[in-house]
């Protein structure tokens, strides 16, 4: 029989059954099995998506001086909430090392402050930055009345729409190949009713409605780049969301993911909501990403607020008691996502502390060090859930038998090295030619 090797750790039992492949690996070497021989095998990447923004990079990806340095008068600096190019250097070494998933900001009002004048190819060569190490990206979002253009609301709401349309038409055909997934959509069950401030988006989406909307933005999302994975995306988990879902899906508009966003400023949710939500959705049969998620490593946020944005304060510290209980919150988070097979994608919502709302919601604290939900992390990521460098020695087939996550492998013999996937849990067999 092929030897046999699995994790160091052993995963959860529905975490097994839907994330990992038993793997039977034949190893030929010009044309013959390689009997008998000591191999290493290694995985090189997940298949799930362990997903983050990657706003803090920007600067660096566009070899521009620190946001200190760029500061103009009053210390305005860049546009999309970047970290100085120094602190975004040590932060990448930590993003690349759990990370496998990038999501870009392409919000309307700071993407084009000035009709006709899109910051494109600061976006590019950032999206291009993440693609050469191998880290697909995702644009958020193209359509969302919150942080959206000012000068639409100079316009008609015919017009409005048109804007709207082209946008997304140069945005998903412009980055096409270097972005292939798209938030297109975001917070449609508010949009309409949105009252907060007067803004286009909310103009439109009120005068068409919301099935309208979201089939006018998806179709042209679907026009530009037929091969990109377009998503629907909202904060409110409530049974508006589904009926949304059902109207959209009724009207035969095609959804390629549904996001749900999972900001935990209030608390985290637990398993048992986790999994009942991830249920309410999963029965449309689309893949599910956990598009935006934060766990607070200081105090939890009032429960009577209603609106995170409302919650504005000078100081929010990260504590040594909730950097203990954000850790096991990750954990516990994690594992429940990836314990249900419809789930393919996880965003944090920032490596960095003090990022959205001033939040101790990141995995590094203020002063660049790691938190206890980092290193929480990373030995899931990278321990737990990874095949690290294993020899292994085939039988007189040139078989190896192992329990591996789906994702990317390498196998090594005989100073040669080949490639291999596992992408379907339960039990797989691979050939690899050196």
């Amino acid at each position: 029989m092929p030897s046999h090797a699995g994790p160091a750790h052993p995963a959860d039992p529905s975490i097994t059954e839907h994330r990992t492949a038993d793997a039977t690996l034949t190893v030929t070497v010009d044309g013959s099995p390689l009997a008998g021989r000591e191999v290493v095998v290694a995985q090189r990447g997940h298949k799930f998506l362990f997903g983050c923004i990657g706003f803090d990079f920007i600067p660096l990806a566009n070899g521009e001086l620190s946001a200190e340095e760029q500061a103009g008068p009053g210390g305005v600096t860049g546009s999309l909430g970047e970290a100085s190019a120094a602190q975004a250097e040590h932060l990448a070494e930590l993003w690349f090392d759990v990370f496998n998933f990038a999501t870009l900001p392409f919000y309307w009002g700071r993407f084009e402050t000035v009709r006709g004048r899109p910051d494109t190819e600061r976006l590019r060569k950032t999206a291009r930055w993440f693609a050469d190490r191998g880290v697909p990206v995702k644009g958020h979002p193209l359509a969302w009345h919150t942080v959206t253009a000012d000068w639409l609301m100079d316009l008609p709401n015919a017009e409005i729409a048109r804007e709207q349309a082209a946008r997304i038409r140069r945005e998903v055909g412009g980055f096409a190949g270097l972005v292939d997934m798209w938030d297109v959509i975001n917070e449609v069950v508010i949009m309409p009713i949105f009252d907060k401030y007067d803004n286009g988006i909310t103009r439109v989406c009120r005068e068409i409605g919301r099935i309208p909307m979201v089939r006018m933005v998806f179709d042209a999302a679907r026009e530009a780049n037929p091969n990109a994975t377009l998503l629907l995306n909202d904060f409110d988990m409530s049974a508006a969301y589904e009926c949304l879902i059902e109207g959209v899906l009724e009207a035969g508009i095609k959804i390629d993911a549904l996001g749900l966003q999972s900001h935990m400023h209030q608390g985290y949710w637990g398993e048992e909501r986790t999994l009942a939500t991830i249920d309410r959705f999963a029965r449309y049969g689309l893949p599910i990403h956990f598009t935006e998620t934060t766990l607070v490593s200081g105090h939890i946020m009032p429960a009577d607020i209603e609106d995170l944005n409302d919650y504005q304060i000078p100081e929010w510290p990260s504590t040594p008691e909730g950097e203990a209980r954000q850790a096991d919150e990750i954990v516990r988070h994690y594992k429940t996502l990836l314990s249900h097979p419809s789930v393919e994608a996880m965003t944090y919502w920032g490596m960095s502390d003090g990022g959205w709302l001033g939040a101790p919601g990141g995995f590094v604290r203020l002063d660049g060090t790691r938190k206890p939900s980092y290193d929480a992390l990373h030995s899931l990521v990278k321990g737990e859930w990874w095949l690290p460098p294993t020899t292994m020695a085939t039988d007189d087939q040139g078989r190896v038998r192992f329990n591996g996550f789906l994702g990317e492998y390498e196998v090594t013999a005989a100073g040669r090295t080949a490639a291999f996937r596992l992408d379907a849990p339960g039990e797989a067999a691979a050939a690899v030619a050196l």
